[in-house]
């Protein structure tokens, strides 16, 4: 039998309250990659359900939540050209371990593969300005990392909790960036960025919720 491919672990959270007679989704307007929901990559050796909650309230500022649900998981694989980090990996200058190692790529993060050179992979991560529909690259890294830190099959938890948040609007630290975090009703939710909107659909009948058309195609 063959060896297994790597699969990387993470998480997303459907943070619900009830709240003016409905029920409310939390979401995070993210400085220059549009709304979005919690979602973060499971450590090394770390529970998922851990993990989820983890990440739920290093994103959001909660604490405490009435409910930790697990409802299903997601597995995907990363389009031809794109891998993802199983391990925080030096960067090399060259493909060769004796060359300058002058960045850190982090676990969890996107490149895409440019090349193969013997036993080394050279990979890029590409920022844009904004997201979705970058105007310019903003930053950039390039350099040759061993195949074994890469990955190209996910596999995505989906947990749904529930709060007693009484806050309407907040900001929260997290990641290097700024968070904005508010409440929107399941029945109206504004516009969501590409794919998280496709894992609101898979979670749709797990919560029993009617989610708005657009999310449903």
């Amino acid at each position: 039998m063959g060896k297994q491919p790597a699969v990387l672990d993470k998480v997303t959270c459907f943070i619900t309250r009830e709240a003016n007679n409905r029920t409310e989704l939390l979401l995070i307007q993210h400085p220059n990659a549009g709304i979005q929901l919690p979602a973060g990559t499971v450590e090394h050796n770390e529970d998922i359900t851990a993990a989820a909650l983890r990440e739920a309230r290093e994103e959001t500022g909660l604490s405490e939540f009435t409910a930790c649900t697990y409802i299903g998981k997601q597995e995907l694989t990363l389009p031809e050209h794109n891998r993802i980090l199983l391990h925080s990996a030096k960067v090399y200058s060259r493909p060769d371990l004796q060359s300058s190692s002058w960045a850190e790529f982090r676990r969890g993060i996107t490149v895409q593969h440019v090349r193969s050179s013997g036993d080394f992979v050279q990979v890029s991560y590409i920022e844009g300005d904004r997201y979705p529909d970058p105007q310019y690259v903003t930053y950039q890294i390039t350099g040759w990392v061993e195949p074994s830190v890469l990955a190209s099959i996910v596999s995505r938890h989906f947990y749904h909790m529930h709060s007693h948040c009484s806050l309407s609007v907040w900001e929260q630290d997290a990641d290097d960036h700024r968070f904005k975090l508010f409440w929107a009703p399941l029945e109206d939710l504004p516009e969501i960025v590409s794919p998280q909107n496709k894992w609101l659909h898979f979670v749709t009948n797990n919560l029993n919720y009617s989610l708005t058309e657009k999310y449903r195609a």
